[in-house]
């Protein structure tokens, strides 16, 4: 089978997104929030976490903890309660408390709106960023490679890579500027109802003709590297 252009990979990107969009026409991050600093908080406890999970536990604690100046004076062993079913909660509280103390000293408890800004506070990174640039403030400064959107960039064959910020590298190169928080949405929202990490629904997938469903197995593409596979 003859190696996919450059080109050709664009037009059939724009064909995927096309089909997802009309899919899931309100994509849209899942996790709640009413204010970028609250995004921010839920997308630090949203590491190797559900949404739902994350919503469950923010409902209370964004009734408690209003401002970064709250997270910032919150005694760590009351956070980390607070957080404790999310996983991963002494780090994260360690996380949120050094991000809100930097808020607060530096800019004055509001969240930055650039990417340098953002990945200088403790426990983001470019994710983190991404997303609150992305939803919180409309800013298209990259993508957001989360678990789904890495696993679907190889199924569909887009990216060969596996570390995050090499496949958002190669996704910028592919997808508009105007669509990169957009992309994340549709690949996370098709990831969680269609193409699941295991026996993905290809049947009833709304681009299934578009996709090499590489890694998928029975369909004669599944003997990929070690790089490529899921």
């Amino acid at each position: 089978m003859p190696r996919e252009s450059k080109a050709a990979k664009i037009d059939r990107l724009q064909k995927i997104i096309s089909g997802l969009n009309q899919a899931y026409p309100e994509a849209h991050c899942e996790l709640n929030f009413s204010s970028p600093l609250e995004l921010l908080i839920a997308t630090i406890l949203s590491a190797q976490c559900t949404d739902r999970r994350v919503n469950v536990v923010t409902a209370d604690l964004f009734l408690k903890y209003r401002s970064a100046a709250d997270f910032a004076s919150a005694p760590l062993h009351e956070l980390e309660q607070a957080i404790k079913t999310t996983g991963l909660f002494r780090s994260k509280a360690k996380s949120i408390k050094a991000c809100c103390q930097a808020l607060v000293e530096k800019h004055g408890g509001r969240v930055p709106q650039t990417m340098e800004a953002l990945r200088e506070l403790g426990g983001v990174g470019r994710k983190t960023a991404n997303v609150v640039l992305g939803n919180a403030f409309n800013v298209n400064c990259g993508i957001a490679v989360d678990t789904h959107v890495a696993r679907l960039s190889r199924r569909l064959g887009l990216t060969y890579k596996t570390d995050p910020e090499k496949i958002e590298r190669d996704l910028m190169q592919l997808v508009p500027q105007d669509q990169w928080s957009m992309i994340s949405h549709w690949l996370i929202w098709h990831g969680r109802r269609r193409c699941y990490a295991r026996n993905p629904d290809c049947p009833n997938c709304e681009i299934q003709f578009l996709c090499p469903r590489i890694g998928v197995a029975g369909t004669g593409s599944q003997k990929q590297t070690k790089e490529t596979k899921l």
